[in-house]
């Protein structure tokens, strides 16, 4: 299994992003899905996360401004970021649970994207 992560770069403060994380591989289930970023000199951070039912939560810095979304069928998960501040930069992780045929797993594996850089100028 395998997560790509593409749709980060370069604008301005107030601007809008929309990054899309394809989930590719032998899938049986997709159960989770979320984005995290991690800022330079900073540890990682959740952003927004779908959980397997469906619910979904917001960091308190982004809420209002990113909407978390996904497609299963396309086997997909999207941020859209508008009102982007500066400190919104970072490099942005896509993150899922999935169940593969092979290897086979009975239960959710966690797995992460290579990361998108996002970059907010002021």
């Amino acid at each position: 299994v395998q997560l790509q992560a593409s749709g980060g770069g370069l604008v301005q403060a107030g601007g809008s992003l929309r990054l899309s994380c394809v989930i590719s591989g032998s899938i049986l289930r997709i159960g989770y899905t979320g984005w995290y970023r991690q800022a330079p000199g900073k540890q990682r951070e959740l952003v927004a996360r779908i959980s397997s039912g469906g619910d979904i939560i917001y960091d308190d810095s982004v809420k209002g401004r990113f909407t978390i979304s996904r497609d299963l069928p396309k086997n997909s998960v999207f941020l859209q970021m508008n009102s982007l501040k500066p400190e919104d930069t970072a490099v942005y992780y896509c993150n899922a649970g999935v169940r593969s045929f092979y290897p086979y797993s009975a239960d959710e594996v966690d797995y992460w994207g290579q990361g998108t850089l996002v970059t907010v100028s002021s």
